[in-house]
């Protein structure tokens, strides 16, 4: 499992989460009903607001999933705040950062992963809104952009909360404070990303902000010139009058909800309200404070929302329906039970025929591990006939021989427990035919409980040639077309490897690096079909020099390394292999009937096991000492020893 890194405004991140609050609090309608929005558009069975705090992820919302919690360093989350693009993972089953994360490996079983960040108005990543899945699934771009529209609402409530601290910190201040800060105030008010305003206790405005005046579609000037009420819907009149005369009374200190306000072609726009009072020193009602934002959004969401469940509802509606028409079925089918009994024979007949002559094998088995059911596909795959497999233990005809204990301890937990990784899954799996040659197999295998006894079946697909054609194509893509040798691609698989098992064996590495002195100039006068026989016998000459063990590689052009492993004598025996290598290089080729003359430069580092470098770090440290070798009169071995 690969724990995703620290971001670098991690310090900042945390104050941030920890300073809004957001942490272990309690669930808000409005966040809640953006995860259902999102579990529904994307259909998954969970969505999630999650919060990545020092060492854990916890879930401000959730759908789908009992957890409140789990640790960071599982947290598929904690890798999508590092990047500025959505996170998507198709199936964590094939990504090496996830494949063996106890999230994909146990409950809840994640395949897959789309996550969006969360981030305030200064753009720092406090979480994801994420949707996942136990199946794979390929999304497409409606789809992310619809979980990316659905994050942006999450984050403006963020961003709102971020602006509602602030205000209410500036407004706790004592007049004096405010003087003094009035130009930072007056930059908070115009700046904030939600409407802001003040309201005289008659309901005239005193000044609004930036975003409030284009929420309205309305100048500074036409703002104040009318009143509170004035610029809300009437229909929404009635609702927030009771609300505000409790404020005047003093029975609340603020109220919250929503409205729409009108914008001058009449045209709704529905907001958040969030209203507080602010009180002289002689406890009189100074003004109102009024934070504005919009919703507009969200309204549409739930209003698709809304229109899905209503869609929903027509669907149950239509099932309804079908099940009362099944059940009349059901009814005529009883009273024509002798001749059902006979189609049912008849299409048992058919199914049989369809099984035996399928073009995948299927084999049935008993709980006992018994084969009940063997088509011609399965006789032709595996070599026995119909008559020799039924009856045998499927373990004995084509599992391998180092697989079958594993085979049938598998079997018995099933029956044990219910519960297997192999059931309903498409699954690659080794096997072998009755002459003992071995093939791999895509396996789908299902379970059913028939008079209390466990039946399996599967259906099975030879798929050795397609394995084998995709191994041609990954070793191809390893190999130096021209040489033969390993490619830099292969180096920069084999050489972490190689370092691991010095560390393991304790036995010093050393790596050569190669470059040819002279080559240019077979190019120049002989052609760059020369310079390539020149290379092919290059390569060859090295390989002929150096143990199985070793490995030669062809980084680009005239540059060639070798690995050499287990290497007893360290630096010395490493010059000594070099100076063999060089003697090679320098007798002439011939080529077309001339003689190309190269030799080679070459720097030498040492792997010490526990010491801790990198495979890049000793590529790097051969490379210099090469062009020191080159620098110094080419044909040279360094370091000396």
């Amino acid at each position: 499992m690969s724990a995703a890194p620290l971001p670098p405004d991690e310090a900042e991140r945390l104050a941030l989460l920890h300073a809004l609050a957001l942490l272990d609090s309690p669930p808000e309608p409005a966040l809640d009903r953006i995860t259902r929005l999102a579990a529904r558009l994307l259909n998954v069975p969970i969505a999630l607001v999650s919060l990545i705090d020092r060492d854990r992820q916890w879930f401000k919302s959730r759908v789908g999933l009992d957890a409140t919690e789990t640790p960071r360093d599982q947290a598929f989350c904690a890798h999508a705040i590092l990047q500025t693009a959505p996170l998507v993972v198709g199936d964590a089953t094939q990504d090496p950062r996830f494949l063996d994360n106890p999230l994909v490996t146990d409950a809840p079983g994640i395949r897959f992963y789309a996550g969006v960040p969360i981030r305030t108005s200064g753009g720092v990543a406090l979480g994801t809104l994420c949707a996942i899945d136990d199946k794979p699934r390929r999304p497409g771009p409606d789809d992310i952009q619809a979980l990316q529209d659905l994050a942006d609402l999450v984050s403006k409530e963020v961003q709102l909360r971020e602006t509602l601290a602030l205000a209410r910190d500036q407004l706790d201040r004592s007049q004096a404070v405010l003087l003094a800060s009035e130009a930072r105030y007056r930059s908070m008010f115009e700046l904030a990303a939600v409407g802001i305003a003040l309201v005289a206790p008659d309901g005239g405005w005193i000044s609004a902000n930036g975003a409030l005046c284009q929420m309205l579609g309305r100048s500074a000037d036409a703002v104040r010139q009318a009143t509170l009420r004035a610029l809300t819907h009437p229909d929404d009149v009635a609702q927030e009058e009771p609300l505000l005369e409790a404020l005047q009374r003093r029975e609340a200190d603020h109220y919250q909800l929503e409205k729409r306000y009108l914008r001058p072609d009449g045209e709704p726009v529905w907001v958040q309200q969030n209203v507080t009072q602010k009180f002289n020193a002689a406890g009189q009602l100074e003004y109102y404070v009024v934070i504005v934002k919009d919703i507009g959004a969200r309204k549409c969401a739930e209003a698709a929302l809304a229109a899905a469940m209503q869609d929903l509802e027509v669907r149950v509606a239509q099932r309804t329906q079908e099940l009362q028409r099944a059940n009349a079925q059901l009814q005529a089918a009883v009273e024509q039970q002798t001749l059902s009994a006979r189609d049912l024979r008849r299409r048992e007949a058919e199914l049989a025929a369809v099984l035996e002559h399928a073009n995948d094998a299927y084999v049935g088995m008993d709980e006992d591990g018994r084969v009940t059911a063997w088509n011609l596909q399965a006789s032709a795959i595996f070599g026995w006939s119909a008559a020799q497999a039924i009856g045998q233990p499927l373990s004995q005809l084509i599992v391998p021989p180092a697989l079958r204990e594993a085979h049938l301890a598998g079997l018995q937990r099933y029956l044990r427990t219910g519960r297997s990784k192999m059931m309903d899954q498409r699954l690659e799996l080794p096997a072998v035919r009755q002459d003992g040659s071995e093939l791999t197999l895509e396996l789908r295998i299902r379970a059913l409980e028939v008079d209390g006894q466990h039946l399996f079946s599967a259906f099975m697909h030879d798929i050795s040639e397609r394995k084998r054609e995709e191994e041609r194509r990954l070793r191809e893509a390893r190999i130096d077309p021209l040489t033969g040798l390993f490619n830099r691609r292969a180096l920069e698989e084999m050489l972490p490897q190689a370092l691991a098992r010095a560390d393991r064996e304790d036995k010093p590495l050393a790596l050569l690096f190669i470059d040819l002195d002279g080559f240019k100039a077979v190019n120049d006068t002989l052609g760059h079909d020369a310079g390539d026989v020149v290379l092919r016998e290059v390569a060859t000459r090295l390989r002929a020099q150096v143990r199985q063990s070793d490995s030669v590689v062809r980084l680009a052009g005239d540059e060639f390394t070798v690995v050499l492993e287990q290497l007893n004598g360290g630096l010395a025996a490493a010059r000594q292999v070099a100076q063999k290598l060089l003697a090679q290089l320098e007798r002439p080729v011939l080529v077309s009937g001339a003689l190309a003359q190269v030799g080679a430069s070459v720097g030498v580092a040492m792997y010490l096991p526990g010491s801790g470098e990198s495979p890049q770090g000793l590529v790097k440290t051969a490379d210099a000492w090469m062009y020191q070798a080159k620098r110094a009169g080419k044909g040279r071995i360094l370091p000396d020893g």
